[in-house]
This record gives structure tokens, sequence and C-alpha cells, in this order.
């Protein structure tokens, strides 16, 4: 994970090309993309083991001020690739646990949750949804529990999904069903590999 690498490809989604200037600018006026770069800046400080640990604090005061501004729970603490797209944001709820590939986008309302089970021997096994690459969730999509999103799948807003959802489908409803399979997917701007 190289923060440098991801913030460029969270640029590039965000304006369909890199350059210091639209990071800049990104970071100080759409609440959204100041809040990927706050993420992205608390896991560098994280993963140092120089000066830049120092500022671990200053950045996760950012980050939650980011959030509470963009109205989106979103740990910083998430494994998320690079190219992270969210759109309106308002509402957003990530679980830290949840796992998110490169060139994903998010819509308003999105909710990627844990979810616990009670084994028949007593035993509590907590579970968290992967999103693969390239993955479209629309709004007020709701994603519980252990579940994989295969690469290139479309979740349809509103839809309620708790089982796995194989590559390049589109899904909708509640429960969720497979509506079309071997689409295209849908990412505005992809960033580069």
């Amino acid at each position: 994970m190289n923060t440098w690498v991801d913030l460029k490809a969270d640029t590039f989604r965000q304006y369909g090309k890199f350059d210091w200037g639209r990071l800049i600018t990104g970071a100080l006026t759409r609440r959204t993309f100041r809040l990927i770069v706050t993420l992205r800046l608390c896991q560098m400080a994280a993963r140092s083991r120089g000066i830049a640990r120092v500022a671990l604090p200053l950045f996760k005061a950012f980050h939650h001020l980011a959030a509470n501004r963009a109205a989106i729970d979103l740990s910083w603490r998430t494994d998320i690739g690079p190219g992270l797209a969210i759109t309106h944001g308002w509402g957003l709820v990530v679980n830290c646990g949840a796992r998110i590939g490169r060139n994903v986008t998010l819509f308003h309302g999105v909710t990627l949750g844990r979810r616990d089970r009670i084994n028949t021997d007593g035993e509590r096994t907590t579970e968290y949804p992967i999103l693969e690459d390239e993955v479209w969730v629309g709004p007020h999509a709701i994603i519980v529990g252990g579940v994989t999103i295969g690469r290139g799948s479309r979740i349809a807003g509103g839809a309620f999904i708790t089982d796995n959802v194989p590559p390049h489908s589109v899904v909708s409803g509640n429960p969720a069903v497979v509506v079309k399979s071997n689409c295209v997917p849908d990412v505005m701007n992809p960033a580069p590999n």
C-alpha cells in the first residue's frame, strides 16, 4: 500500500487526470474527496516508522472532522484499494472490517456492515463484506456479513445483499437477486494500474 499512489488514483477517479493542484483543490473543496484524503494520510502515518508517525493524532482529528462534515461513517482503518469514488456520500456507513477493492464507487446511503452469527456450539462468528475491484454500489444499498461482491458487479439502489454476488453481475431487490450476468463494469475515470 503506497499512500501517494493511492491518492493519485483517487484523484484520477475524481477528475479524470492527476496533478497536485487537483489533489489539493479537491481536498479543500469537496467534502467526500477530503474524507478520502484524510483517510489516506491517517493510514500513511500509522504505517510510518519515522517522524510521520507523530502526525497520526492530527490526521485522525482531521479525518474525524471531515467525516462529520460529509455525514459519512468511514473509519480510517478500513482496507480500501486505490481509486475510491464516493458520490454524494450523505449517510454512507462502512464498517472498518469491510474490505474495498480498487476503482470502487459508493453512493449515498450505502451500508457495508458486519453480521454476527451464533454457531451451533454457541460460538459467535463476526463477518464483514468484501467488495472486489470495479464494483459500483447504488444509493441506499445494504451489504452485510461475510459476502463477496464479485469484480465488476453493480448493486442497484436499495438492494439488500446477504449472499455472495458473482463477478460482472447486476443485482437488485430486497432480498437481492441477480437480474443480469456478464455486465460491463461501470467505472467512471478508472484509475490506471
